[in-house]
C-alpha cells in the first residue's frame, strides 16, 4: 500500500540548498506557479511552497494557499518517482486563492515538465 506522507526529509528547508536553487536551477511557469528546479544528490524529492507576501497580506491566505500546495504534492509524489530526484520550489503567482482541486491539477502537469526537461 502506498503511504502518503511529506517528511522531513522531504521538505526543503537548509538555505544552502534553497540558494543554489535559485542560483543555479532552472525555472518554467505554469499558472498559477513559478516553478524552479534542479537535480540533487539526496534520497529523494524535496520541495518548498512560497506565497509572496506583496500579494497576500494575511498570513492565513498564505498559509492556505502552501497548505493545498503541499497536499497536492503529497498526494501525487507517486508519478514522480521514476525520474532522478529534484529540488522543487513552487512560488505562487495567482491573485486569487484556487479551489484545491485545480492547484492539484497544475502540480501534476508540473510533474510531466520536470520528468520531460529531464
Amino acid at each position: 500500500m502506498e503511504r502518503f506522507t511529506l517528511k522531513k526529509s522531504e521538505r526543503l528547508s537548509q538555505k544552502k540548498i534553497i540558494q543554489e536553487l535559485f542560483d543555479k536551477g532552472s525555472s518554467f511557469y505554469l499558472y498559477p506557479f513559478k516553478v524552479f528546479f534542479l537535480p540533487s544528490m539526496g534520497e529523494n524529492h524535496q520541495i518548498m511552497a512560497s506565497v509572496p507576501k506583496n500579494i497576500y497580506k494575511r498570513a492565513v491566505d498564505r498559509n492556505t494557499i502552501k497548505r493545498r500546495i503541499r497536499e497536492g504534492y503529497r498526494l501525487n509524489k507517486s508519478k514522480l518517482l521514476s525520474v532522478d530526484f529534484f529540488s522543487i520550489a513552487y512560488i505562487y503567482t495567482a491573485k486569487e486563492i484556487l479551489p484545491s482541486a485545480l492547484i492539484h491539477q497544475k502540480i501534476l502537469l508540473s510533474f510531466d515538465k520536470l520528468i520531460n526537461r529531464k
